[in-house]
């Protein structure tokens, strides 16, 4: 279900696991700070809910440690066939990302924080100079259609921002 941006689950309403999942990885996120990195996280759920893959940003290692590529090489190690994956991720899959995620096959992709609102907290961070291309617009590129659904939560994933880029 798509809320607007700002907009809260209404308590008589039973969450939806894309809700839940992506809560999920927003706290992965919060994870990901307090242990000293870029306060990013993703998770891949198998079709049938088994999570295959959850990792967080690892910015130290490599600029190219990002969660989502972390989490493809986790999924991809253990599952041939990511078609009928979910990859869910607390910010929108920067360019890179985009890239891996069409690469490995995986099927749908939903997030919580836009790469707009991203920027737009990040400002000219030099950690983070934000790429100002939508995954949507990278995969539309592609031959291959991969769903997507997106920003939910915005809020809640930009609470984890917090001062982090100041």
């Amino acid at each position: 279900m798509r809320r607007a941006p700002g907009c809260c689950a209404r308590p008589d309403l039973p969450e939806s696991s894309d809700e839940a999942l992506l809560r999920r990885t927003i706290a992965l996120a919060r994870r990901s700070r307090q242990e000293g990195s870029h306060p990013f996280a993703a998770l891949i759920v198998e079709a049938g809910g088994a999570v295959l893959a959850e990792a967080l940003n690892a910015h130290r290692a490599s600029p190219l440690e990002h969660a989502e590529m972390n989490a493809l090489r986790i999924a991809l190690a253990n599952q041939a066939n990511l078609g009928r994956a979910t990859l869910y991720s607390s910010a929108e899959p920067c360019a890179m990302c985009a890239g891996g995620i069409y690469w490995s096959g995986i099927g749908r992709v939903v997030y919580a924080l836009s790469e707009h609102r991203l920027l737009e907290i990040t400002g000219t961070h030099p950690e983070n100079p934000t790429l100002s291309l939508p995954c949507r617009e990278v995969f539309a590129r592609g031959q291959r259609h991969i769903e997507v659904l997106g920003p939910l939560l915005e809020d809640e994933a930009a609470e984890v921002h917090r001062g982090f880029w100041a």
